[in-house]
């Protein structure tokens, strides 16, 4: 089925996600990479993203072009020394990810696996770490989107930490929609995206980081146009001015969507709505007789894997097509191991969006 764009709907996706109108026309307004009202703007994001991130100084925040995976690769292949080894923690699609951005660099590392629908436990990490002194950076998925699954951060960051080692988190689907204060929890790297919880569009990924370990990372890169060390220091010596050519109508949308999430009264308050969202969504599944992937405690409430109904009439695409055909967008499977289909709860979408969608479940089960 094509495109329609006279018919609206909500993506309730992991990323992208639905944003307001006014990001949306933030866009409209074009704008020069070497103006410095516009680097002023680079500048301001930077800043905020740091204040978001951390109470704590010493932390600095780094623009990357591209899709959240490239921004992922960048702090990979910067990171990790020559002489590095990377300790990859993985219970899904996007850990494992990870591990096979290492393999394409050349990066030595360890897969710790512990399964597409099982939990890390923090104390076969530590065990790992002691095992394995070669081991100097280890790097971990928080919000696996594949199952909605929210792994333990502040557990794992006490073993990592403790240990001494650099710790890279990829809180891609989770930062500014999960409170979290990444110098407290002894994060070296945390990386997102702008079209995530903070409700921007896509076009770049970020990160915040140690200063004190930017600074070591000069001539680490695999990469020219993922060199995050080179992007960092351009950015800080030139006032926000970008290597190659900036996403422009992205970053102003995304300044945008940061005052609209300062109006909403910050993360906090983001995700009080994200979790109603995420309750009214599974208690009208569940009353529908739809089975969650995952146990209560493990779930995020940033996406939901659901179980495709046992009925030999039900077809993903036919369901998929009536639901939009309603005026929302849900996401396939991405679980090897079950039939799945996934449905989010982030981005501009309120409770009241969820209950409209329930009805169109009902009124699409056909079988």
């Amino acid at each position: 089925m094509s495109d329609n764009p006279d018919v609206p709907y909500l993506l309730l996706t992991p990323g992208p996600i639905t944003t307001s109108s006014s990001v949306k026309e933030a866009m409209l307004r074009d704008g020069c990479t070497w103006d410095d009202d516009y680097n002023a703007i680079v500048q301001e994001v930077r800043a905020r993203l740091v204040r978001l991130a951390t109470k704590e100084s010493g932390y600095s925040a780094v623009l990357m072009q591209g899709s959240g995976t490239a921004t992922v690769e960048s702090v990979i292949g910067t990171a990790l020394p020559p002489d590095g080894r990377l300790l990859v923690i993985a219970n899904g699609v996007y850990g494992q990810r990870m591990a096979a951005i290492a393999e394409y660099l050349g990066v030595d590392h360890l897969l710790l696996d512990f399964g597409e629908q099982g939990d890390v436990d923090p104390s076969v990490v530590e065990q790992t770490l002691a095992d394995d002194p070669a081991i100097t950076h280890v790097a971990m998925v928080h919000c696996e989107t594949n199952t909605g699954r929210l792994n333990p951060l502040e557990a794992v960051s006490r073993v990592v930490t403790e240990a001494g080692r650099c710790w890279v988190v990829d809180a891609m689907s989770s930062f500014g929609g999960i409170p979290m204060d990444i110098g407290e929890l002894g994060i070296d790297f945390l990386i997102s995206s702008a079209n995530k919880c903070l409700q921007g569009v896509p076009g770049f990924g970020l990160v915040v980081a140690r200063t004190a370990t930017l600074h070591r990372l000069e001539g680490n890169a695999r990469s020219l146009s993922l060199d995050l060390y080179d992007q960092w220091r351009c950015m800080t010596l030139n006032y926000g001015k970008w290597r190659f050519t900036s996403p422009t109508h992205v970053v102003r949308a995304f300044r945008q969507a940061l005052d609209e999430l300062d109006e909403e009264g910050g993360i906090a308050a983001r995700n009080r709505r994200y979790a109603e969202n995420h309750r009214v969504l599974i208690s009208g599944m569940e009353e529908l007789g739809f089975k969650s992937l995952l146990p209560e405690e493990a779930r995020s409430p940033i996406i939901t894997s659901f179980f495709n109904p046992d009925h030999p009439d039900f077809r993903f695409a036919e369901f998929y097509e009536r639901l939009k055909g309603k005026g929302f967008v849900i996401y396939p499977g991405n679980v090897s191991e079950a039939d799945c289909f996934r449905i989010g709860t982030i981005g501009h979408v309120f409770p009241d969006d969820y209950q409209r969608l329930l009805n169109a479940v009902r009124e699409s089960i056909y079988w």
